[in-house]
């Protein structure tokens, strides 16, 4: 161990002495930052890193971070057991105030833009660059969405540059106008075509309409500037016109099928998938979360299970669909949106602890019919973290679903109204999907179009949201249940109010349940006082031990605890994330000075 010690210091000294030599050396095993700029394939491979930091898909391994059903589980979709996820009293984390990719991309651009010109001719050059610009926009529209004002970058920053490095917050229009250009510029220049699963004009456009409309949004809503809100609504419009009149895609699978195929290559529902497989040592873990065997402390509200559309384009409450006011699966599934049967599994289950109601969104209809039906082993694939179904990252649904909302937005600020072709384009194209055999079967059919000379009349409305605008947030709300969008679109609308559990107790029930036929085991003595449901009219009946024919409606468990006020009692800002407090005594060590978000302290 001695004679081994000392050996590693010679190397060590002998090291030291040749360090001048050794570091004027080019490596030899990897390209260095002179000579990796040699090629197309290079600058793509430099580029491939991206796809998997921003398009997470199912997640990889157990990692579920960004991924569906497990990292959004905090909105008035999602119902906890026990005491309500909180919104504004989470620590901070100083992990997302990080410009890593921002310094790695202004890097790429740099390169492309200042190295290049020989090695790249003028359609090469310009592509790359759009690449580039499209990775930094949509990352600056990630912290901007969370923080607000941030510095901006537009440059490779050196670690000497110690104002640069610590400067203050860029104004968010500053930034965001900035985007704006980065964005345009893409959409201008990535190319239509770049081969299978690589960033292309159409995808480019998918991810802007999805931006755009967040900001053009979050400037109506928030900072009541209706100028700038109409500048991103035109764009989102601009992109998601882009994608549909190229003609690509259209709707070709059941709404499940998207999220349980182990091949979505190729397919015209989805602009951009994350592909899984075993022999690549890819595979994810979300299947297995939903794989119906597996306990949750999570599930659907009953405030989300009311608010799916019936079969006729009504609401519940106004429906002619025969028992459309019948909560159960059984009826449910027929007089609902075919969404709804797509999402849930068939009957309640007690693995569900928190609603009742199994997500199997994410699980396949042959897995579910193998295991629930034919008393079969689980597959392996929906075990552990061997699942290989793909993810699609962008889906054709969104982008007119962006599309549809930018219209209606915008003409709320000057630009032109919506008309019905603008809906049978959008919604009435999504309700228009193609059916599972499997769920015709149970009686699903499809929706009736929306029209907008005879607009729903939701009783439950919120009145400061038109009736097209309402039947659009609907529209979203089933298309992406357990996906990333909903606490984002409540924050982008500024009605965070509609996740506050005082206001809306149906945020603290779940699924529909008939006690007597679904769990009549649990109608005994002992639980007493420990389960309950809630009638339509929102009374909770608690069993009492005798009470059994009343156990019928929307469970509730008696642990459930509403949410910590979002909004009025605290003076926290629920729209916008803290800066952590290390990050802002790493500046003021420095000698700067870095301001705290907006409605923090």
């Amino acid at each position: 161990m001695k004679t081994l010690y000392k050996m590693c210091l010679v190397f060590v000294v002998v090291g030291l002495q040749s360090c001048e030599k050794l570091l004027d050396r080019p490596p030899m095993t990897k390209e260095s930052d002179e000579t990796a700029w040699s090629s197309e394939n290079n600058v793509r491979l430099y580029a491939n890193k991206y796809y998997t930091d921003f398009f997470v898909g199912y997640g990889s391994g157990f990692s579920t971070t960004g991924a569906p059903l497990a990292d959004f589980t905090t909105s008035d979709d999602v119902l906890s057991l026990g005491t309500q996820n909180n919104v504004t009293r989470a620590v901070p984390n100083d992990g997302i105030w990080n410009y890593t990719i921002i310094r790695s991309v202004n890097v790429m651009i740099d390169r492309v833009q200042n190295r290049m010109g020989g090695v790249l001719d003028a359609e090469k050059q310009a592509h790359w660059l759009g690449v580039g610009r499209f990775f930094r926009a949509y990352r600056y529209a990630q912290l901007v969405f969370q923080y607000g004002d941030v510095p901006y970058y537009d440059r490779e920053v050196l670690d000497t540059e110690q104002d640069e490095l610590y400067k203050p917050r860029d104004p968010r229009n500053t930034v965001m106008d900035k985007v704006y250009d980065d964005l345009s510029y893409a959409m201008d220049n990535v190319r239509l075509n770049d081969g299978d699963q690589y960033l292309n004009r159409y995808i480019v456009a998918g991810f802007v309409s999805r931006i755009a409309l967040h900001e053009g949004t979050w400037q109506k809503y928030y900072y009541n500037n209706p100028e700038q809100a109409k500048k991103f609504f035109d764009l989102a419009i601009k992109a998601g016109d882009l994608v549909m009149g190229s003609g690509k895609y259209s709707f070709t699978l059941d709404y499940k099928s998207q999220f349980t195929s182990e091949n979505l290559k190729g397919v015209r529902d989805v602009l951009l998938c994350r592909i899984y497989d075993a022999s690549q040592g890819i595979t994810h873990s979300i299947g297995t979360l939903s794989n119906l065997t597996t306990s949750t402390n999570l599930g659907p509200t009953s405030d989300l299970l009311k608010s799916y559309i019936c079969v006729d384009g009504r609401p519940w409450n106004n429906s002619v669909e025969v028992n459309a006011n019948k909560f159960d699966m059984t009826n449910m599934f027929k007089t609902r949106d075919s969404r709804l049967e797509a999402t849930f599994y068939s009957k309640p289950s007690e693995l569900n602890k928190a609603s009742h109601w199994l997500v199997s969104k994410f699980f396949s209809r042959e897995a579910e019919k193998a295991t629930k039906e034919e008393g079969k082993d689980m597959p392996t694939e929906y075990t552990a973290t061997n699942n290989t179904t793909d993810y699609p990252v962008l889906r054709y649904a969104e982008v007119l679903l962006n599309w549809i909302e930018a219209k209606a937005e915008v003409a709320t600020v000057g630009g032109s109204a919506v008309i019905q072709a603008d809906l049978d384009n959008s919604v009435n194209k999504i309700r228009d999907r193609p059916l599972a055999p499997a769920a015709v079967a149970k009686g699903v059919k499809k929706t009736a179009p929306l029209l907008l000379g005879d607009l729903p009349n939701d009783p439950k409305r919120d009145p400061s949201v038109s009736a097209l605008l309402w039947e659009i947030r609907r529209e979203r709300r089933m298309e992406f249940v357990f996906e990333y969008s909903r606490l984002a679109d409540l924050r982008r609308w500024s009605k965070m109010n509609y996740m506050e559990t005082a206001d809306n107790p149906a945020l603290l029930a779940g699924g529909w349940v008939n006690y007597p036929v679904d769990f009549q085991s649990y109608l005994v003595a002992g639980n007493a006082g420990q389960l309950s449901v809630v009638d339509l009219n929102g009374n909770q009946i608690i069993y009492n031990g005798s009470n059994n024919s009343s156990m019928l409606g929307f469970y509730r468990s008696t642990t459930n605890r509403e949410r910590l006020p979002i909004i009025g009692q605290v003076n926290l800002n629920p729209y916008l994330q803290p800066v952590g407090r290390n990050q802002i005594n790493f500046y003021s060590i420095s000698g700067y000075e870095l301001k705290q978000t907006e409605g923090w302290y």
